[in-house]
């Protein structure tokens, strides 16, 4: 005969009896849950095609020149003024002068004239067709839309190819100019001017310059 409180002990009494605790054995597996919303699935990338994925970028090709927005309707860039702006381009040669090159570049494009179009519009939608080699590479590498004033681009331009080393140079030459021998009155003017329109921020007043000029005179002279 088999009695309640018997029945009882025999189960307490079997560690390993199927009928354990059910909940005991619950409590061990919710340790670490499973939960499908802590897993990230990328689902843009699943629904791209093969010919998607292989395609090229198109960001990054921004410019550093940014064009104000120009109101004139059928504004175009005619074809003899990109020509003009290639037939006299800065290489960055030794004897090519920044200074120069941007008297050059404002002479042309001051004779453009185009209804409602800013002429510094125009100047910076022209200004890289007149670089050629390193100083093309210069821009292009420039932060994009970093440039948005003709004068942002030619100070950039000037402080780039013009720097601080070369005006203390050209000061000098200025300062210890000298006439050479058997050269004239008139050639001596004239190098000493070359000399000051190769360095327009000597920083010289007029008195200085003239003063400079005299003492560099032969005594014939």
């Amino acid at each position: 005969m088999r009695t309640r409180s018997s029945s009882n002990l025999v189960g307490e009494s079997s560690p390993n009896s199927t009928t354990s605790n059910p909940r005991r054995r619950n409590c061990r597996r919710s340790k670490q849950p499973f939960s499908l919303e802590e897993v990230p699935v990328n689902t843009m990338a699943d629904q791209r095609t093969m010919a998607k994925l292989l395609r090229a970028p198109t960001e990054g090709y921004a410019k550093a020149i940014v064009v104000p927005l120009i109101l004139a309707e059928h504004f175009e860039l005619k074809h003899c003024l990109i020509n003009m702006m290639t037939s006299d381009q800065f290489f960055r040669l030794e004897k090519d002068n920044p200074h120069d090159h941007i008297r050059w570049f404002n002479k042309i494009t001051s004779t453009i004239k185009y209804k409602d179009v800013p002429n510094s519009a125009i100047k910076l939608m022209l200004f890289p067709f007149s670089l050629a080699g390193a100083t093309r590479r210069w821009l292009e590498k420039e932060p994009p839309r970093s440039i948005l004033t003709w004068e942002d681009l030619v100070s950039k331009f000037i402080n780039e190819f013009f720097p601080p080393s070369r005006t203390t140079n050209l000061r000098n030459k200025i300062s210890n100019f000298e006439q050479h021998f058997g050269e004239s009155f008139h050639e001596a003017w004239d190098s000493y001017k070359d000399l000051l329109r190769a360095c327009p921020r000597h920083g010289f007043t007029e008195l200085h310059q003239l003063d400079t000029f005299y003492n560099a005179l032969n005594p014939t002279d």
